[in-house]
C-alpha cells in the first residue's frame, strides 16, 4: 500500500526516482525497493516523504484520515465564520 503511494505521489509531483532519492539523501535503489514492496522506509523517512509531499503519515500508510484546516492564521471572527459553516453542513447533512 504505501509502495503504491510513494510512487504515485512521486509521479504526480514530476519526480523521478533519482530525484526523490536526492531529496531524502539516499539511494535511488532504495526509493526504487520502497516503489516495488521490497522494503518499507524508515519512520523517519515516512516523516520526511509526508512533509516533501505534503500529505499525513497517516495517508503515507493507509490509516484512514480526516481532512483538516490550517486556522493558524485566521482571526478570532474568521475562525467563528469556518466553524459556522462545518455546523451548516453537518445540519444539512443530517436533514
Amino acid at each position: 500500500m504505501i509502495a503504491e503511494k510513494i510512487k504515485m505521489l512521486r509521479n504526480a509531483n514530476n519526480m523521478t526516482q533519482s530525484e526523490l532519492a536526492r531529496k531524502l539523501n539516499i539511494t535511488r535503489s532504495s526509493v526504487n525497493a520502497w516503489e516495488m514492496g521490497i522494503s518499507i522506509p524508515s519512520t523517519t523517512f515516512i516523516v520526511e516523504l509526508a512533509q516533501l509531499f505534503r500529505v499525513s503519515t497517516d495517508y503515507l500508510l493507509g490509516l484512514p484520515t480526516h481532512n483538516s484546516i490550517d486556522i493558524s492564521t485566521l482571526n478570532e471572527t474568521e475562525v467563528a465564520i469556518i466553524y459556522s459553516l462545518i455546523r451548516y453542513f453537518n445540519q444539512s447533512k443530517k436533514s
